[in-house]
C-alpha cells in the first residue's frame, strides 16, 4: 500500500468563544450596579457609544423591553419578552437611523436627574450621606492625648495603640513592649490599665475574661459572684447552668440574671468600630401587586444607564479618515452595536427567568415560605426555553424587591423532599421554617428532641430523616434539645 500527502475536507460544527460572546455571558453573570460599572468602561472606551441623558418622553410609546406583567392565572404563556429578539419589531438596522435602538431600562423612571438638572426634586436626606468618622487608632489617640500629660506616658500610648490587634485585644506582653520602648513593666501596666477604660470600654485587654471584667467594673457589677462567673466561662458556654450555681453561690435566679449581664458586653471592642458600614442591597427587579391580582416585574431603572450608539459621528468622520482610522472606527462601531444587543438581551433574559420564578413561587407571595415550592433550575430552563447553564447565570448575585421583603433569585431554588405515603413534595427552605417555628414554640417542660420533631413533620405528611433535621436544625443555629432544656430550665 502506497503512503504520500493526501488532501481530505472534512465537515464539523464546534463551539467558538468570540470575544463578543464571551462579553455577552459576562453581562449575564454582572448585577445591575456590576453592568453599570461595566458600561462606564466601555463609554470611556469607545468614542461612539454614548450615554443618553435625554428625557424619556420620545420612549413613552414605546413598550418596555424591561417590564413583564404576571398575571394570577397559571403560566400560559412567555412571548412578552422574547430573548431571540435583539431589537423591538419593526426597528430599522442600526445602521440606518442616527442613532441605534437605546438600551432604556430606566424608562419608567421619568423622575431621575440628569446631570443638569436642578435639584429641587430631590428627595435625599441628610442620612444618606457618608459619615467621616475617625479611625479606633485616631479615637484612642486623641484620649491618649487628653488623659496623659507626661511625654513618657503619650509614647507608651502610641506604642500599645500601634501594636493592638483589630478586635482590639493586645497579645504583646508588657515587658516586651517596656524593653522595646526602654520603661520598666509597671509603668507600661499603668498605662495600659488606665488605657482599659477609655471609649470603648475594655480595649487592649489580653483576653476575653479581662475585656468582660473592665467593662463589668465601669458598671460597678463586678462583684465577687460575677467575678467567679467570669473565672468559669466554660461553665457558662456549656449553659451548664446546674454547676454555675454551685461555684458561684448564687440561685438559678442570680445566674440567669449574670448571664443575662454578660450577654450585654462587647466581648471585641474594637471589631465593630472600624467595621465597614454595611452595604444597602440594591434589587435588580422591581416586583409589585397589580391592580387585577397578578404582579408586575420591571428592571431597577435606578441602577442601569441608557446606551446609545453615535452613527451620524461615524459617518462623517468615516470618509475623511485614514486607512487606520477606519478600521478603528469600523471596530468600535461593531463593538457598540453589539454591547447595545447584549444589554437588550440580557434584560430580556432576566426578565423572562423572573417571570417564571415569581409564576412557580405565587404562593410564596401571597401566604408566605410555608408555601414555598420545591424548584430546581431545570423546572425554569424547560419553561422559558433557556439553558440551565443561562438560568444559573441570570440568578446568580441578583436580587429582587417584593412585597414580601427582599431576596436573592438563588432563594427561590429549593430541594425536595418527598412527601410520606406518596404525597406531594415540600420544599426544604419550608421544613426548615416549620423547624424554627416547632422549636420557638417549645415550653420549658415540652422541648422537643429531634425524633420527636421527625414525628410532628411526618404526621404532617413530611418524610424526613433524624440526620436531616438534625443538619436544617445546625444551619439554623438551634442548640441540642440538651442545651435547649438547660436554657429553658432558668427562669427568665
Amino acid at each position: 500500500m502506497g503512503m504520500g500527502p493526501r488532501l481530505d475536507l472534512r465537515q464539523s460544527q464546534s463551539l467558538v468563544m468570540t470575544p463578543q460572546l464571551r462579553q455577552a455571558i459576562q453581562l449575564l453573570q454582572f448585577n445591575n450596579l456590576e453592568a453599570a460599572a461595566f458600561v462606564e468602561q466601555e463609554l470611556e472606551r469607545n468614542p461612539l457609544l454614548e450615554r443618553d441623558e435625554g428625557d424619556n418622553e420620545s420612549f413613552t410609546e414605546r413598550p418596555a423591553l424591561d417590564q413583564i406583567a404576571v398575571g394570577p392565572a397559571p403560566r400560559d404563556s412567555v412571548d412578552a419578552v422574547r430573548s431571540e429578539t435583539l431589537a423591538p419589531e419593526g426597528a430599522g438596522p442600526l445602521d440606518s437611523a442616527e442613532y441605534a435602538e437605546p438600551y432604556d431600562p430606566g424608562g419608567a423612571s421619568d423622575g431621575a436627574r440628569s446631570p443638569g438638572q436642578a435639584f429641587e426634586g430631590d428627595d435625599r436626606g441628610i442620612d444618606d450621606l457618608a459619615e467621616n468618622r475617625a479611625t479606633l487608632q485616631e479615637h484612642l489617640s486623641e484620649q491618649v492625648r487628653l488623659s496623659f500629660a507626661d511625654p513618657v506616658d503619650r509614647m507608651i500610648g502610641a506604642a500599645l495603640i500601634a501594636l493592638m490587634e483589630p478586635t482590639g485585644r493586645l497579645s504583646v506582653a508588657s515587658a516586651a513592649i517596656a524593653r522595646t520602648l526602654g520603661a520598666t513593666e509597671a509603668r507600661v501596666e499603668s498605662v495600659r490599665a488606665r488605657m482599659m477604660r477609655f471609649d470603648p470600654t475594655g480595649i487592649l485587654a489580653r483576653d476575653l475574661r479581662e475585656c468582660l471584667a473592665v467593662q463589668l467594673s465601669e458598671k460597678n457589677r463586678l462583684d465577687p459572684a460575677m467575678a467567679t462567673l467570669l473565672d468559669n466561662l466554660e461553665l457558662v458556654a456549656r449553659r451548664d447552668t446546674r454547676q454555675l450555681m454551685a461555684v458561684c453561690g448564687v440561685d438559678a435566679a442570680d445566674v440567669a440574671d449574670m448571664i443575662t449581664e454578660l450577654k450585654r458586653l462587647d466581648p471585641k471592642p474594637g471589631a465593630i468600630w472600624d467595621a465597614a458600614s454595611p452595604q444597602t442591597l440594591v434589587p435588580d427587579v422591581l416586583m409589585r401587586p397589580t391592580a387585577d391580582g397578578g404582579w408586575l416585574l420591571e428592571l431597577n431603572p435606578e441602577t442601569m444607564p441608557r446606551v446609545l450608539v453615535n452613527q451620524t459621528y461615524s459617518a462623517r468622520v468615516m470618509p475623511k479618515a485614514s486607512k487606520e482610522d477606519k478600521a478603528f472606527l469600523t471596530d468600535k462601531l461593531q463593538t457598540a452595536n453589539w454591547l447595545v444587543k447584549s444589554l437588550q438581551q440580557r434584560a430580556q433574559t432576566i426578565m423572562k427567568v423572573a417571570s417564571e420564578i415569581v409564576r412557580q413561587q405565587d404562593g410564596f407571595f401571597r401566604h408566605g415560605v410555608s408555601h414555598l415550592r420545591p424548584l430546581i433550575l431545570r423546572d425554569v430552563a424547560t419553561a422559558v426555553e433557556l439553558h440551565e447553564s443561562t438560568v444559573s447565570r441570570v440568578t446568580a448575585n441578583k436580587y429582587i424587591a417584593t412585597p414580601r421583603g427582599m431576596f436573592e433569585l438563588k432563594y427561590f431554588f429549593t430541594t425536595a423532599i418527598q412527601g410520606t405515603g406518596g404525597g406531594e413534595s415540600h420544599s426544604a427552605e419550608t421544613v426548615r421554617h416549620r423547624i424554627k417555628q416547632l422549636v420557638d414554640a417549645e415550653l420549658a417542660d415540652g422541648v422537643l428532641s429531634d425524633d420527636a420533631i421527625v414525628e410532628i413533620l411526618r404526621r404532617e405528611g413530611v418524610d424526613i430523616a433524624r440526620r436531616t433535621v438534625a443538619k436544617y436544625r445546625d444551619a439554623l443555629r438551634i442548640p441540642s434539645s440538651v442545651q435547649r432544656k438547660r436554657e429553658k430550665a432558668v427562669p427568665a
